[in-house]
C-alpha cells in the first residue's frame, strides 16, 4: 500500500494526543474518587456507571478519527480488475484416447467436469468459447457471455464429435485464434485480450504443425495455457483388446513455452481442478493501482455510529 498524500498522516499525532489526554483524565478521575473518603456517601450520590463499557464510545470515536486520517492521506493499493472484452477459449481433446479410464470415470468425463467448474469461476463479463478437437478442430460454442450455451456445449463433448480421428493440437490453436478474431466487429482491428486453455493427453498426430500455430498465437499476443491430462498407464478397450494410450505432454509444454503461457500436468480429477483454479486466477485480469481511501472512511463511519449508539444506550447522550 502507498499514499498519495503521505504528509497528511502526521495528523495521526493529533489522534495520539487525544488518546494520551483521555488516559490522563481517567487517571485523575480515579485519584479524585480515592480522596473522597466517605465511600458510602459516594455510592449514594454518584450515579452508577458501567465499568468497561464507559470506555467503548471514546475508543470507537478515537478509532474513527484514526481511520478518517488514514483515508484523508489517500491510500492506494494494487487491485486485480477484469480486462475489458477479455476472451477465453477452452479447447478440449475428444480423441479416442480420452476414453481411457486411468482417471475416473474416464479422461473426457473428468475434463468436462473440470471445465464446467473452471467456467463457473470466471467473471460473468468474460467471453468464453469452446473448441473440440481430435483429428480436426471445430468451434462448438463461439466466445460470448451466454453460460447456458457454454454448459450445453461442454455437455456435447464426445469422442468422434469432430468426425476425424487423431490429435490435431495445431488445428485446435488455429481454430481458437480464429474464434477470438471473430468476437465482434472490432476484433479484427482491435483484438480483445485473450487466452487459450488447451487440454489434451497426447502428441500431435495430424493437421497443422503445433509450433506453426504457436507462432501465430505469439503474433496475436494470445498465450496458450496447456494441460497434459492422464497417466502413463492409460489404455482404452477396443473389441476386448486393451490399447495403451500413455499421456504425452512434450508438445503441449513446447507450445506453452513458445507462447508465454503455462504448462501443467494433471493425473487425477482433483489435480485437474487445481490446475484450472490456478489458471483462472490469472486469466483475463490486469493489476492497476486504485485509491482505496473509501475503505478506511467507510469503516470510520461505522465506528462513529457505534460510538454514538453506545453513548446513547449507556449514558443517554451523544459522545
Amino acid at each position: 500500500m502507498s499514499w498519495q498524500s503521505p504528509l497528511r498522516l502526521w495528523l495521526l499525532l493529533g489522534v495520539l494526543a487525544l488518546v494520551v489526554a483521555y488516559l490522563v483524565m481517567q487517571r485523575r478521575r480515579s485519584r479524585y474518587a480515592v480522596r473522597f473518603t466517605n465511600l458510602r456517601l459516594l455510592d449514594r450520590v454518584a450515579p452508577e456507571r458501567p465499568a468497561w463499557r464507559r470506555h467503548v464510545p471514546a475508543g470507537l470515536f478515537l478509532a474513527m478519527l484514526a481511520l478518517l486520517v488514514v483515508g484523508f492521506a489517500r491510500p492506494s493499493a494494487e487491485v486485480r480488475v477484469p480486462r475489458e472484452r477479455a476472451t477465453v477459449m477452452v479447447a478440449v481433446d475428444v480423441s479416442t484416447s480420452m476414453l481411457a479410464t486411468d482417471v475416473e470415470p474416464d479422461r473426457l468425463a473428468a475434463a468436462k467436469q473440470a471445465a464446467r467448474r473452471f467456467v463457473e469461476g470466471l467473471p460473468d463479463e468474460f467471453n468464453v468459447g469452446l473448441v473440440a478437437f481430435a483429428g480436426s478442430a471445430a468451434v462448438l460454442v463461439p466466445p460470448g457471455t451466454d453460460r447456458d450455451a457454454l454448459d450445453e456445449g461442454i455437455g456435447r463433448l464426445a469422442e468422434g464429435i469432430t468426425g476425424v480421428q487423431g490429435t490435431a493440437i495445431g488445428e485446435a490453436i488455429n481454430t481458437s485464434l480464429g474464434a477470438v478474431k471473430s468476437l465482434d466487429s472490432e476484433a479484427a482491428k482491435a483484438p480483445p485480450p485473450a487466452r487459450i486453455i488447451l487440454l489434451s493427453d497426447g502428441a500431435n498426430t495430424s493437421g497443422m504443425d503445433p509450433m506453426e500455430a504457436a507462432a501465430e498465437a505469439v503474433t496475436a499476443e494470445v498465450p496458450v495455457h496447456s494441460i497434459s491430462f492422464g497417466t502413463p498407464s492409460g489404455f482404452v478397450d477396443r473389441g476386448g483388446r486393451p490399447i495403451q494410450v500413455p499421456v504425452d505432454g512434450q508438445t503441449l509444454r513446447a507450445v506453452a513455452e513458445e507462447t508465454g503461457g503455462m504448462f501443467h500436468e494433471a493425473s487425477t480429477t482433483d489435480e485437474l481442478r487445481a490446475v484450472y483454479d490456478d489458471i483462472g486466477s490469472s486469466v483475463g485480469y490486469r493489476t492497476e493501482r486504485q485509491d482505496v481511501s473509501a475503505r478506511f472512511i467507510g469503516l470510520g463511519l461505522v465506528f462513529a455510529m457505534g460510538a454514538a449508539a453506545g453513548s446513547m444506550r449507556w449514558f443517554s447522550r451523544l459522545p
